[in-house]
């Protein structure tokens, strides 16, 4: 089962979006900032997807698996750039590039290819070294985080929060974003983060201290 739909795609790498989960972007680009008065004057619609490489002339291939995004916050600035906010509604695998005349890409995909409803609850024990991983990253990168806030957050937010902003490589952050469930996702965001913090002690596990 499959339903087709057509998209202007923002191949951008590393920046991924997530059903229910939020993506602010500053676009300054001329083409995407086409992209973004044709997505506002139509659908509302833009897609996520990141490409395979970085290439300045926007023709790198693309990964299979993207998420629709719908602009739910808009600021034109002075010299016509934009900030943005979008909202993911559903993941869609990329079926084919569509030839158009605009300055960006537009692509069909399919926007049934996932179950993207709403998950049940992480088990209490998942959720718990969730939050432990993340704590133990972001007191290995020396970051500043309010972790009572951390705390408040659903268990879909959590993951999907830490998988959008914790410095993973390009692949990792694909690997997340594929992910059928959010308890699989946990169990690679969690392993993620031990690989990133061994990296970041320089290849030695620190254990830290208990209080």
């Amino acid at each position: 089962m499959s339903r087709t739909l057509t998209l202007p795609i923002f191949p951008l790498p590393g920046a991924i979006l997530f059903p229910r989960a939020q993506l602010p972007l500053h676009i300054f680009e001329p083409r995407y900032r086409d992209m973004v008065r044709d997505a506002i004057d139509g659908a509302g619609q833009i897609g996520m997807i990141q490409p395979l490489r970085f290439d300045d002339d926007n023709q790198a291939p693309l990964y299979d698996v993207g998420c629709v995004g719908e602009v739910v916050g808009i600021e034109e600035l002075e010299d016509g750039k934009f900030n943005i906010v979008l909202l993911g509604a559903n993941r869609f695998r990329l079926i084919n590039e569509m030839p158009n005349d605009a300055t960006y890409r537009c692509a069909v995909v399919d926007i049934e290819a996932f179950d993207d409803n709403e998950p049940d609850p992480l088990a209490s024990i998942q959720r718990a070294e969730v939050e432990r991983e993340a704590r133990r990253l972001g007191d290995a990168m020396g970051l500043a985080v309010d972790w009572d806030a951390v705390a408040r957050l659903d268990d879909e937010m959590l993951v999907n929060a830490i998988a959008q902003v914790a410095p993973f490589d390009t692949g990792a952050k694909q690997a997340l974003l594929e992910e059928a469930t959010l308890e699989s996702r946990a169990d690679l965001l969690v392993q993620l983060m031990q690989f990133q913090r061994a990296a970041v002690n320089g290849g030695i596990e620190i254990e830290p201290t208990l209080q």
